[in-house]
């Protein structure tokens, strides 16, 4: 069985988003990353397809974003604001470029996806994306990268049914928002809790007709073998029962083990299999298609470890 390709989105500009001193959602984070991918040989590794991100239009952010929310960022970055008045998001003049640019990287990923030139994919970005609302930018995110790649894989390459699997210590409370009537959009989250955003109780399971394609695992901190748990008892067969079309990963690794702003002990190896799992499911139930969006991780060389662990992974999977 032949290896798979990967696509791979890692962009030094990313790196133009400048949040401020000792700000935890810092550029060195892509620093890292991209270091250490091309340390350890993944980042020109032969089945390895480098995406050269572009920036996405204002249309694109409107996929899962108001008229009014995208135009309110637009104007207050170009205005030299330094903080989002829709939240606890810093932005710099070079914000809105580098967040239409994350978007588009994460989209060119889907269409290259669906295009048949990739069979999976990782797009180191920031700002991150999975706090942002429809009608706010919080938590550091601009705009939900994660469900515009839901909406446009729907759109224009006729996905009827996306899976989107958050592992970041946060709630993805924005993922959650965009689609939480929406019964073709299947969320699952572990996460912290109590922690920040203070959302993702279990008894959140979707409204009116998304109800029951919530399902969220919320764990204290110190929590790991739980969290591998519910991903192999709760989310595949709830996965096996939606059966969607494509995969999506909200990868965040803030809940990897020293981080500073979580307290799960997720390891690298943890990561790996969690990998290993969503590949498999993917495999069984759609393709092979899955492609994961980096969110958070904090903590700078376990950000990097854990990304190296999760690539090597994606890197190792045959075709379906």
């Amino acid at each position: 069985m032949a290896a798979a390709r990967t696509g791979l989105v890692l962009d030094r500009r990313y790196e133009l988003h400048e949040t401020g001193a000792h700000h935890p959602e810092k550029p060195a984070r892509i620093t890292a990353v991209f270091s250490a991918l091309t340390k350890a040989g993944l980042a020109e590794a032969p089945t390895m397809v480098r995406i050269t991100a572009r920036p996405a239009a204002h249309d694109d952010a409107e996929l899962v974003h108001s008229a009014d929310y995208v135009k309110l960022a637009e104007r207050e970055i170009a205005a030299g604001a330094r903080t989002l008045s829709t939240g606890d998001t810093s932005v710099c003049p070079a914000t809105l470029a580098t967040a239409y640019l994350a978007l588009g990287g994460v989209l060119q990923t889907v269409d290259a996806l669906f295009r048949g030139e990739i069979d999976n994919g990782f797009c180191a970005i920031r700002p991150p994306g999975h706090h942002a609302t429809e009608t706010r930018g919080m938590g550091f995110c601009v705009f939900n990268n994660i469900a515009a790649a839901a909406r446009h894989a729907q759109k224009r390459h006729g996905a009827k049914r996306v899976l989107i699997v958050d592992w970041d210590v946060h709630h993805g409370n924005g993922t959650q928002d965009i689609f939480y009537d929406d019964p073709s959009v299947y969320f699952f989250s572990t996460h912290q809790w109590p922690l920040y955003p203070g959302t993702g109780r279990a008894t959140e399971r979707g409204k009116g007709a998304g109800i029951g394609t919530t399902l969220n695992c919320p764990f204290p901190a110190g929590a790991r073998g739980e969290i591998l748990d519910a991903f192999k008892t709760k989310l595949a067969p709830a996965a096996r029962e939606f059966k969607p079309d494509l995969i999506l990963i909200s990868a965040g690794f803030d809940s990897r083990e020293g981080d500073p702003l979580g307290g799960f002990k997720l390891t690298d190896d943890d990561f790996a299999e969690l990998t290993r799992l969503m590949l498999d499911l993917a495999r069984e139930l759609c393709k092979g298609r899955l492609i994961s969006v980096l969110e958070g991780g904090y903590n700078v060389d376990g950000l990097a470890s854990a990304v190296v662990a999760h690539v090597k992974e994606l890197q190792a999977a045959k075709k379906a």
